[in-house]
Order: structure tokens, then sequence, then C-alpha cells
């Protein structure tokens, strides 16, 4: 089996997460799509919501869809770096294969993560492109590792959580999971 761990914040979790781990499932280049959200000890992440309330939001998307699940593996009281995340799944699961979906704008610094070197060798990196960055610049900068990221060319919406939060009253069922979306309401949750 071949399963994508995607990392990310989920501050909210919105349609687009969605459509990029449906695409690789509709792409056949995973059979299963673990979706992990950061925790709030991620120094590079302000104004996150709390642990509970990101988890519970990605669980009401991936609970819809037998190839999809979400892992509380990185809500901890530490941080968890990507490379132990990507070695937890990869212990749990020896004869599958783990690929990392990231979007192009984190795997231009890549470089800088915690054993990154390791993530690039031991691991497939399943990136999607964003028009916005330079493709060449970042592949030729990786070019020893060439042959374990995998660009696709998917059609992206501008959709961001940032902008979701700023206009969290506004926000309608084209952004968000209605259950997603009811959740927020419900809770008062990104109400300034």
């Amino acid at each position: 089996m071949r399963i994508g761990i995607f990392g990310g914040s989920f501050n909210p979790p919105h349609k687009m997460h969605e459509a990029i781990a449906k695409y690789f499932i509709a792409e056949n280049l995973l059979d299963k799509v673990i979706f992990v959200p950061t925790g709030s000890k991620y120094k590079y992440k302000s104004n996150l919501l709390s642990d509970q309330d990101r988890f519970n939001m990605v669980k009401l998307i991936t609970d819809k869809y037998d190839y999809f699940d979400v892992s509380a593996y990185e809500l901890k009281s530490k941080v968890v770096y990507t490379c132990e995340t990507l070695e937890h799944y990869k212990n749990k699961n020896p004869n599958d294969e783990i690929y990392f979906i990231c979007g192009l704008d984190n795997l231009s610094y890549i470089d800088s993560w915690k054993n990154a070197e390791y993530i690039l060798e031991n691991y497939k990196i399943l990136v999607i492109r964003r028009n916005t960055d330079d493709l060449n610049t970042v592949l030729k900068k990786l070019e020893k590792y060439k042959d374990n990221i995998i660009v696709v060319d998917m059609k992206e919406t501008d959709i961001s959580s940032t902008k979701i939060r700023e206009s969290i009253n506004n926000i309608d069922g084209n952004y968000l999971d209605e259950d997603v979306l009811k959740y927020i309401k419900d809770n008062n949750l990104y109400e300034s």
C-alpha cells in the first residue's frame, strides 16, 4: 500500500486540503492519505486553535472516506518533527511505501528541516506545484534527490486558511466542508 502523510496546521481544514488528498487517490499515486495536524508547540505557527479542535475538524472530513485517516501523532506536549512522523509511520507499516505530501513552497526550504537529507533520501515527496513558486530553482537545489521528488500539476483554487479565518462570518460551503463550518460556528471559533 502507498500511504501519503499530509501534514499541516489545518487551521481550519478546508476544501483544498480535501481536494489535494482526493487528487492523489484519483490519480492512483496513493492508496491512503493520513492527515497529520501539526501540534501547537510548532514554533513557526501562531494563533493555532487548540489541538483538539483542529483534530476534530479534520476528523469530520476524513470520516467520510475509507481512504482517509487522521492522526494525533504530532499533537504532543513537545515539538514533533516531520522526520519523526515519517519514521513512526514507516515502523508502523513496514511493508508499505510512505510518501510525504507538501507544497512547493515547503519543498523550497525543506533543506533547513531537521534530518532533511534523511527525509529526501528515504521517502518519496509528492509536491503540489504552486504557480507562484519557481519550480526549476527548487528542483535544481535538490537535484541530488530528484528520483524521490514527484511534482504534480494540480489545479488549485485560491483558498487559504488565513483568508478563511479573517472572514469567517462570510465563509460558506464553497470553502469549508459543511460539517467543519457547523463545528466552527457551534464552537464560536475564529471570532475576533
